[in-house]
């Protein structure tokens, strides 16, 4: 079964073209790994309705089984993903977010002021990853035995 994943990377610098867009690009490879398939992929500034409005698009109307956000965790002013996150869920995924946490904090101490957020809206899971490409590898790589599973049982398929 192909999934059908929404790209959102959420960086004023990078909307700005002041920087590449290296997690975002390697989110749309990882996503391969699971049988993804990017059917929508946007960059976008660190603006909460511009965040909100993107992902209620990318679930309502593009119809994306998975979206994955990089960018705007961190502790910075603007960083505001995991509250636009939270405000488009119906319910929330801490388990998730917890396991890249925990996993990735043995590589590196910043790993703890990660505010990411991971839930589902309808039958589609949002998971918030950091906006560096280290980050989002070493996330995706913790999250992604899991990820299959997961979006499964949110279809509500039988999984035995």
């Amino acid at each position: 079964m192909g999934w059908k994943v929404g790209v959102l990377t959420v960086s004023d610098r990078v909307f700005h073209g002041e920087r590449d867009d290296r997690g975002g690009l390697l989110l749309c490879e990882l996503v391969r790994r699971i049988d993804g398939e990017v059917a929508v992929y946007e960059i976008i500034p660190d603006e909460q309705p511009v965040i909100e409005a993107t992902l209620i698009h990318f679930v309502d109307e593009v119809c994306c089984d998975l979206v994955l956000t990089t960018g705007g965790t961190g502790f910075a002013p603007r960083d505001v993903t995991p509250e636009a996150t939270k405000a488009v869920i119906e319910k929330e995924a801490p388990g998730l977010t917890e396991m890249m946490r925990m996993k990735t904090l043995s590589k590196k101490k910043y790993a703890s002021l990660s505010r990411s957020v991971a839930g589902i809206r309808k039958e589609t899971l949002i998971v918030n990853f950091p906006g560096n490409s280290k980050g989002v590898q070493e996330c995706f790589d913790v999250v992604q035995p899991v990820l299959p599973h997961a979006l499964v049982l949110i279809k509500g398929k039988d999984v035995h």
